[in-house]
């Protein structure tokens, strides 16, 4: 395929990604390392170049969610620092092992997260309450982000709202907390694989991904909270069935 081409599509693919990571809370890393790993890139390259990207674009997105009061800053710090520490164990993890078994176990975590989501009928998003799991599930999910190559967003993002978190905040909280989280996945990549990981795929994931991601935090803050869940939940159970399609066939 021409290098040009390439490029234009990579770019498009970070881009589409990169808007829907910003206004759902997640995404970017599930839909960019499927695509990446779908045209050879090995998974462990695939997972150094998103978080590369995400270097980038998570400060770009996370000042966006900042500017429009998407961002609950101690919860900010409550899922930033144990979210850094799971990360860069995550990444030694894909560096020296496989994880196909830790893949199929997130899908179908995930999955059941979208389907509970989609079918609670009663979310009352006028009160909203203190998320008590946060530390626990900042370390989950940091290490399966770098582990799995994504699912930063798809794991944390359903877990507080379950917990009865304000949806817009949950959004833009964990999208300001991805910057960390992806500084130390890059740097662990960094020293382990070294600049062999990055290439053409992910300067094209990095332009369409910065191009959008001020975008994402405008329709979170306009998106009606009960339609956002329903739209995380959705997010889910497509990248689920995605990652299941991948592992089976």
């Amino acid at each position: 395929m021409d290098l040009e081409l390439i490029l234009l599509t990579f770019v498009a693919v970070g881009f589409v990604a990169q808007l829907i990571d910003g206004a759902l809370g997640g995404g970017f890393g599930i839909i960019s390392s499927s695509v990446l790993i779908a045209t050879g890139v090995p998974p462990a390259s695939a997972s150094a170049g998103i978080h590369a990207v995400k270097v980038v674009t998570a400060p770009i997105s996370g000042l966006s969610h900042a500017l429009a009061g998407n961002v609950d800053w101690r919860l900010f710090w409550r899922l930033a620092i144990p979210g850094v520490i799971g990360a860069i164990a995550g990444a030694y993890l894909v560096v020296g092992l496989p994880v196909e078994m830790a893949k199929l176990l997130i899908q179908i975590y995930l999955g059941g997260l979208g389907l509970v989501l989609l079918l609670r009928r009663h979310i009352h998003h006028a009160h909203h309450g203190e998320p008590r799991i946060v530390e626990p599930l900042g370390l989950a999910g940091g290490f399966l982000d770098s582990a799995g190559g994504g699912g930063w967003g798809p794991i944390v993002t359903p877990n507080l709202i379950i917990q009865g978190a304000w949806p817009r905040k949950v959004v833009g909280t964990v999208n300001m907390a991805e910057f960390l989280v992806a500084v130390a996945s890059s740097v662990t990549f960094l020293m382990t694989l070294g600049w062999k990981s990055f290439g053409t795929a992910v300067l094209g994931l990095l332009i369409g991904a910065v191009i959008a991601s001020p975008f994402g935090a405008l329709l979170t803050r306009h998106l009606p909270a009960a339609i956002l869940v329903r739209l995380v939940g959705l997010l889910l159970l497509a990248t689920s069935l995605y990652g299941f399609s991948r592992i089976l066939l």
